[in-house]
């Protein structure tokens, strides 16, 4: 087995948990579905570190099960890549560390995998394609519905969330997200409407619908009324008002920036220190903008101010944990990485893969802090795959059933033109029937995005037929595949195997012992 190059965020410490992990986890009948599991390089790793520590290898072995028998856990870390599939997952591990490395989610002893299915507004009938909104419903309430739902079951009913319920229970609580605050994923957790697109600073009776003959009022107004989450970071300056500041800062709240015209800095969020503290920093006026072009200076001196997901992440871990209230109480802290999801919408290959490596590292972080704690719970899974991601022969085409590559979604900060190969070889068995349209002809329209990896020569570049990551997507939208789950910490063995997105929402109550209403 060649050297295997793994993540410096997570130590390799694990390695006899994620041994025992893999017992109890090929153990169980429905940890055998073929492709939602565990990848055959993700069990070879496992196997690989289970040896080392056998035959007396310098891995301290720190057990999932061991921290779980010590009570329940005083704080959950749940994070959430918005669009992250397996094969996303397989895709920056190779990307990044190479056909042998892993991820720091990978490096978690725990595994399993999600349902993700919705059901059809007004009845129980499935929907086997989610939206975020359902899907973030289902782990923040409990309850299937309908695509589109904030925190409303199938039949318009508002349904009380965890984040809500540990508020409730006096835990310290957080949300923090790449896109708008006001984004599907992190509403779930804090507010209700019937429509997700109600988000506010402007909106009308149609746009919002009604619960009891009235509108709901706009998720941003909610937020800023309702004193759910102790600390919100994330986008989506624009959706609030200059009133909307005013309440959050009579009822505590210091507002980074000025809502409505001057976005907050990562700056601003590095000073913020203190015990119990309630903070909101919205740092773009919509969604944060990708990593990628952080990297390269586009397209203004403000993109540069905006902190990375694993800096807010630290800082919300780092503001949530301190004062008397955490240490009493604990925390629990939801976090997205919303952009995998939309550069997975717009088919960028490149960018969906440096928003991965930024979602992975704020995992990173997270463990980081639980193996100090040693009292969280770190969950890590994700709403629904996009795109249908897939890692395809070096050299090869795909029978893409379109006449050109999806329209990127609207709403985006930022926007870069995909990684693509330069040969225009067509393949001999691309499908030439009516469904591939006009554009099926053009080896351009459905060229794969290349990619170099950690074990190509140094002289192999992106874009080039040499780099041995051949990508590409089968929609520009969401599937209905399973997603992957990993978990690390005290009551971590709760999310072994397959489970249903609705049965998270259960777990994670349970595992700080939240009462909740059946």
């Amino acid at each position: 087995m060649p050297s295997r190059s793994v993540h410096p965020g997570v130590a390799q410490a694990t390695a006899g948990a994620r041994a025992g992990s893999l017992a109890s986890v090929t153990s169980r009948p429905d940890a055998c579905r073929p492709g939602v599991l565990v990848t055959s390089r993700r069990i070879a790793a496992i196997a690989a570190t289970a040896a080392l520590t056998l035959t007396g290898g310098a891995f301290a072995a720190q057990s999932a099960a061991a921290d779980s028998s010590k009570g329940k856990a005083k704080n959950i870390i749940l994070l959430i890549g918005d669009g992250m599939g397996e094969t996303h997952v397989d895709a920056a591990s190779v990307r990044y560390y190479g056909a042998a490395g892993q991820l720091a989610m990978e490096q978690l002893p725990v595994l399993g995998s999600v349902q993700t299915y919705a059901v059809e507004r007004g009845t129980a009938v499935p929907e086997l394609v989610t939206d975020s909104a359902s899907a973030a419903t289902a782990w923040s309430s409990g309850v299937k519905t309908y695509n589109a739902a904030i925190g409303v079951d199938s039949y318009g009913a508002i349904v009380p969330t965890l984040m809500e319920q540990a508020k409730s229970a006096g835990l310290r609580t957080g949300n923090v997200s790449t896109a708008e605050i006001t984004d599907a994923t992190p509403a779930a957790m804090f507010s209700h409407a019937a429509l997700r697109g109600c988000q506010g600073p402007t909106y009308t009776v149609e746009s919002c619908e009604t619960i009891g003959g009235q509108p709901y009022l706009p998720i941003a107004q909610q937020i800023a009324r309702n004193n759910v989450a102790d600390v919100i970071l994330g986008g989506g300056n624009a959706r609030f008002t200059a009133e909307d500041q005013a309440i959050m800062e009579t009822n505590g709240y210091e507002v980074l920036g000025a809502f409505g015209t001057t976005v907050a800095t990562g700056a601003e969020l590095a000073t913020v220190t203190g015990t119990d503290r309630k903070v909101i920093g919205l740092f773009n006026t919509g969604n944060m903008t990708v990593e990628v072009n952080k990297a390269k200076g586009f397209p203004t001196p403000a993109v540069q101010a905006e902190p990375s997901l694993p800096e807010m992440t630290t800082k919300a871990i780092e503001l949530l944990s301190q004062g008397k209230t955490a240490r009493r109480n604990g925390f629990f802290l939801q976090i997205e990485g919303a952009m995998i999801d939309k550069r997975s919408h717009a088919n960028d290959a490149a960018q969906t893969l440096g928003e991965m490596k930024a979602f992975d590292d704020a995992v990173a972080a997270a463990v980081a802090y639980a193996k100090t704690d040693k009292n969280t719970l770190v969950i890590v899974t994700a709403d629904h795959e996009c795109a249908g991601f897939n890692i395809i022969g070096k050299g090869s085409f795909t029978n893409a059933e379109a006449g050109a590559p999806p329209i990127n979604q609207s709403g985006t900060s930022s926007t870069q033109t995909p990684v693509r190969s330069s040969n225009t070889a067509l393949d001999p068995l691309r499908s030439t029937g009516a469904v591939n349209g006009a554009g099926s002809a053009s080896a351009t329209n459905f060229a794969p995005a290349t990619f170099r990896t950690a074990d190509d020569p140094a002289e192999v570049v992106d874009g080039s037929p040499e780099a041995s990551l051949w990508l590409t997507y089968l929609s520009g939208n969401h599937t209905g595949a399973d997603v992957p789950l990993f978990s690390f910490g005290r009551e971590s063995d709760r999310f072994v195997g397959e489970q249903d997105n609705t049965d998270l929402y259960d777990q994670m109550a349970a595992a700080i012992g939240l009462r909740v209403a059946s």
